[in-house]
């Protein structure tokens, strides 16, 4: 259908060089969107996404730099505007997460997954902002977690899931401010999702529970997230603004 079409979109995806990420940047590229590729050059992919983009006929930019820096994202933007064209769509995937028991965490470890999972989607989402409420449209989707609403079972991660769930409430929070400025902002939760981070021998016992766990039966694949971000994304969601979609496998109805 065409609603969901991106045709003449021009997107930005951060952390687009694996996992997630790299997904959503190809789909989108799928749906017909040109698509800026933003990450870390020491995490590589970037490349890579944005071959995948070009293989599709559609166009495609690598930027480095990280979300905690104004000034990396400000010059990204204006090299998307320049190169690309006008910023439409803008997915904030960069985080990180880890796991460390409360009384134990040392403050800069909780500062750190602060820092870039909630500043980082913060300034991110200003840079994206100053440009699209200029020209009154625009669709920022930002991916936060299942974590964000609920706690999961055998993790000690506050320090994530207290992250996740400020990305939750401050997009809801842009969602008003924006709303009748034409700027759309949703969220995209991910439940347990087979990225290469748990994709590690080690973890092989805990991926065992996250399907045991799930609904479904089995951890997403990166690409079940990239039909809900395309639907934010698109005219079939013209009406939606301030939601948080969980993509879980039905993980918080247990």
């Amino acid at each position: 259908m065409d609603l969901f079409k991106l045709d003449g979109d021009v997107a930005l995806v951060t952390g687009a060089g694996s996992g997630i990420g790299q997904a959503i940047a190809i789909g989108l590229a799928e749906a017909g969107a040109d698509v800026a590729c933003f990450g870390h050059t020491s995490k590589g992919g970037l490349d890579e996404t944005a071959h995948r983009i070009a293989a599709l006929g559609r166009k495609a930019l690598v930027l480095t730099g990280t979300v905690t820096s104004q000034s990396d994202l400000a010059a990204a933007i204006d090299r998307v505007e320049s190169e690309l064209g006008a910023l439409t769509v803008a997915v904030n995937n960069a985080g990180i997460a880890g796991s460390e028991p409360a009384e134990t965490m040392p403050l800069e470890t909780w500062q750190k997954v602060h820092d870039v999972n909630v500043a980082g989607v913060f300034l991110s989402c200003q840079a994206e902002a100053r440009k699209m409420l200029v020209r009154g449209k625009g669709s920022i989707i930002n991916i936060a977690s299942m974590s964000g609403t609920i706690v999961n079972r055998g993790l000690t991660q506050a320090h994530y899931n207290s992250s996740k769930a400020a990305v939750i409430h401050m997009s809801k929070s842009f969602a008003m401010e924006w709303a009748d400025r034409g700027l759309r902002v949703n969220v995209v939760s991910p439940g347990y999702t087979l990225t290469p981070m748990n994709k590690r021998p080690e973890v092989a016992k805990e991926v065992k529970i996250f399907k045991r766990d799930t609904p479904m039966g089995r951890m997403a694949a990166p690409e079940d997230m990239v039909g809900p971000t395309v639907f934010l994304a698109s005219r079939a969601a013209s009406f939606v603004t301030g939601l948080d979609l969980i993509v879980d496998g039905g993980y918080v109805c247990w």
